[in-house]
Parts: C-alpha cells; structure tokens; sequence
C-alpha cells in the first residue's frame, strides 16, 4: 500500500483528499501545515506528496525548498495543490521541482489520476543507483519502458580502468558521463595554492560528470581510480537525448546537482570552521561508509590529508591520538582497524 502525504491547512479540504485517496487503497497520512509536513516527510515513509501552495509559517514553496535539501526527501514525487487565482505561481513551483499540480477545485477523477500517474513514473524511473542491477541497466530499462531509449543501448560502451589511472582531468570538456559499474573513484580539486584536495569518493552506481555535461562546461574536478574500475561511458548527446525527451529523470538530475552544491557549500564550512581532529574524524567515517562500513581501512594517509585540507604530518599525528584513545588500531602496513566508529562519530572538536 502507497503512503501519501497531505498537507493542506484548510481541515474540510485534507479531510475531504484523505477520504478519497483511502477509499481507493492508499494509506494517508495529513498534515495541517508546511512545518508538520516537513517533519513527518522527513521522519517516516512516503510514497508521493499533496501540498497545498499559500499556508501560514511554511508555504508550499518552501516545503518543496526543504525537501530538495535532503536527498532521502528529495525524489518523493510532489504534487503542488493550487487555486485557479494562484495559476501564474505555478511555474515556479515547477522551477523549484516539482513534478505536477492540480488546479482546485477538482474532482475525485482528476486526484486519483494525478496521484496514479506520478506513482507509475516514479516507481518506472526509479533511482539510478537503486536495487540490484548496475545504474546504466536499470536507467536503460526504465527509460525503454518509457519508450523513449529505443535502441540507444547499443550505443554504451564500458571500459576498464586499473588503480591509479585518469578518468579525466580538471578543465576536460567532457564529452561522456561517467557511471560507475565497479570499483571506486576519487575525485578531486586544485586550489589556488596548487594543493590538491579530494572532493568526494564515488562507489558503484554514482555519476560522475553531470555538471560538466548538463553545463556544457569545463570540469570542475578531476577523477583517478582508487581501485580497479568498470565504467560506462555515456555519450553527451545520448544523454542529452534522454533528459530532452524524459522531463521526470530531468529532474532528477536537476535534484542531484542541487545536492552536490549544497554538499559542497557544507564541506567549505567545515572546512573553514572544524578542527583537523574533528575534520580528520569526519573523513574516516565517510571513508568507512564508502568501503560499505568494512572495519578495516586501507587508505593512504595522503588521501585523508586530501580530504580533509590539511598536512600529512597532521593527519598522522591525529591518528596516533586517535589510537592511543582506543578509537582505532594501525598494523604495520597502516591499514586501520576501527574499534569504535561511533566514538569517531561523536568528536565534535
């Protein structure tokens, strides 16, 4: 059963949605402004979102806006609510996300095929990196249930990469999109003092590419296998082929690079703000997860000083502390052993 959320601050109207959404088997759950919205959004299952546009203390804007920044909110398929005299907001809501919008009043017809509609699309896009399959299988798929991929498969070709190869290099027009089948990739910048700094560590199913391409611009970063590497390369214009003829993996994509500036513009911050200690706690945990939270680690101490903006030498002296602390053990060949992760999780300075 579909969990659907209602938020609507007029009681009569989200009591008179809710009725008819349950009467047609799906599970309801109603809130009666932006802000419970938000909360229960983020604090439980939901399949697909009704939120009304003008409601005090969070309006409909504004609950899209909040739902973006969280990417375990952020592809719930939104439907914006809105009234006839409200029609010239509509396509900001669009701008923002949003995957559709019903005009009130509307009937019960009208609802349960808006709800129906986004529910069949969301769950036939699904998530690129979602299940079992490798994300190019899946996007493949889903997009020729659309019929709007044909036999464009074809055209997808995978390479190889061994450990320490380039996949491609800072201000590289790219002319495909990277899709990681296996392996695990780092990708980094150079700052203005020519100090490399790693941006972030790609795994399986993770795009690598997308602003460059979407942007048509130089890369920002450069990409170098960690481990060995399968890599589909998706031509440019296929894939702009896709999102021209494809509007809700469009926005999907759109989400996606809405996160990696908001990731960026935190990683700055903690940059900026934290200390090597806490920064440096900060780095092992992502690397951890990113090695699916195996409790060995095998990262070179280069890497982590990357990571994190600092020397080697200071990352070598705050794991000592680390392991005289109890949190970790180093063998002879450095690799570390994490006896309390959460203890790691929990440095705040």
């Amino acid at each position: 059963m579909k969990t659907i959320l209602v938020i609507e601050d007029n009681e009569g109207v989200r009591e008179n949605i809710s009725e008819i959404l349950e009467l047609s088997n799906y599970y309801v759950k109603q809130a009666p402004n932006g802000i419970e919205g938000v909360k229960i959004a983020k604090s439980s299952k939901v399949d697909l979102i009704l939120c009304d546009i003008m409601m005090p203390e969070l309006d409909g804007y504004g609950v899209l806006h909040m739902l973006n920044k969280d990417p375990k909110t952020s592809a719930i398929p939104f439907i914006f609510l809105t009234a006839k005299t409200e029609k010239g907001d509509i396509r900001k809501g669009m701008n923002l996300g949003a995957d559709d919008y019903l005009t009130k009043p509307f009937d019960d017809t009208e609802l349960l095929e808006a709800v129906e509609i986004r529910l069949k699309k969301a769950e036939a896009i699904g998530k690129i990196q979602d299940g079992g399959k490798p994300g190019i299988e899946k996007l493949l798929e889903k997009a020729e249930l659309s019929g709007m991929l044909k036999d464009l498969s074809s055209n997808f070709k995978t390479r190889h990469y061994r450990k320490g190869d380039r996949i491609f290099t800072e201000g590289d027009l790219l002319n495909y999109l990277f899709l990681i089948q296996s392996g695990k990739i780092k990708t980094t910048m150079i700052n203005d003092d020519g100090k490399e700094y790693i941006v972030d560590i790609h795994n399986e199913g993770d795009l690598l590419g997308i602003e460059s391409i979407i942007d048509n611009i130089e890369s920002k970063t450069s990409a170098e296998v960690l481990d060995e590497a399968d890599i589909y390369l998706i031509p440019r214009a296929d894939f702009n082929e896709i999102l021209a003829s494809n509007r809700e993996l469009a926005n999907k994509f759109i989400k996606v690079l809405s996160h990696n500036i908001i990731e960026k513009e935190e990683k700055l911050l903690k940059l900026a703000y934290d200390t090597v200690r806490k920064r440096v706690a900060d780095a092992l945990i992502v690397f951890k997860e990113k090695n699916e939270d195996a409790e060995l680690l095998k990262v070179s101490r280069e890497d982590i000083a990357n990571a994190v903006g600092t020397s080697t030498e200071s990352v070598i002296r705050t794991l000592s502390e680390f392991k005289k602390d109890g949190y970790i053990e180093i063998d002879k060949k450095g690799v570390i052993k994490f006896l309390h992760p959460e203890k790691i999780k929990e440095i705040r300075f």
